[in-house]
């Protein structure tokens, strides 16, 4: 149900990104035992920011599932199909108190990963019961993150998608789960977006600057950055 997102320019086949801004050179195989299921809001599938893309590719046993509101029969299907006990990725908070969780030690999980921003992910979370019956995971003391340098964030808590997840699967799965290679491959993505950022944000400022003059002295300053 990977559905590709609406571009402009072509899209690779596989990662589903513009070819521009290809991510499978930074695809790191990552062995793990748990089945992520990630449900993403539609406005995070064109945001080019996003960390899942990479995530899916590094993942063998990772599914995206694009959507806002989910049919309840729908839901509950991908939630709960047999072999697995689910569990979901998120904190405890008030508007929605996790339940206990069962007893099935060493049974194996499917862990869903909400993939929006605070607040739109809270509101998937209220609207969808299937949801909110589900046994949490939390990320007690989330790992520094990388992304606050390409994109915002509300609290100081809050970590990447990609960040999260693979947070969550060592605790699931202990040693075993080894996540440092893509852990290294995201943080050259981060990298490699602030690259692109910033020849825009010298271009903004000397649109800002020029008012109505000329920008070629002020972009010529900005040398070596490529304006593309």
């Amino acid at each position: 149900m990977n559905t590709p997102p609406t571009f402009r320019r072509a899209a690779c086949v596989h990662c589903l990104r513009p070819q521009v801004t290809c991510l499978c050179a930074l695809a790191r195989p990552t062995v793990h035992r748990t089945e992520v299921l990630v449900l993403q809001h539609p406005q995070e599938q064109r945001q080019a920011k996003n960390s899942v893309a990479l995530l899916r590719l590094s993942l063998a046993h990772c599914e995206v599932v694009v959507g806002e509101r989910f049919a309840p029969e729908m839901l509950k299907a991908l939630l709960h199909r047999p072999g697995r006990d689910t569990r979901l990725l998120y904190p405890n908070v008030p508007a929605a108190p996790a339940p206990p969780a069962p007893e099935t030690a060493g049974a194996p999980l499917r862990l869903v990963v909400l993939d929006a921003t605070w607040r739109k992910s809270l509101r998937m979370l209220l609207e969808h019961p299937a949801l909110v019956a589900l046994p949490r995971l939390s990320l007690d003391a989330p790992a520094p993150t990388r992304y606050r340098a390409i994109r915002a964030a509300r609290r100081a808590d809050q970590v990447s998608t990609l960040e999260a997840t693979v947070q969550a699967l060592a605790m699931l799965e202990g040693p075993p789960f080894d996540a440092a290679p893509l852990l290294d491959a995201f943080g050259r993505f981060v990298a490699g977006v602030q690259a692109r950022q910033r020849p825009q944000a010298l271009l903004g400022q000397a649109q800002s600057a020029a008012g109505s003059w000329s920008l070629q002295p002020l972009l010529s300053e900005a040398e070596p950055c490529s304006l593309r």
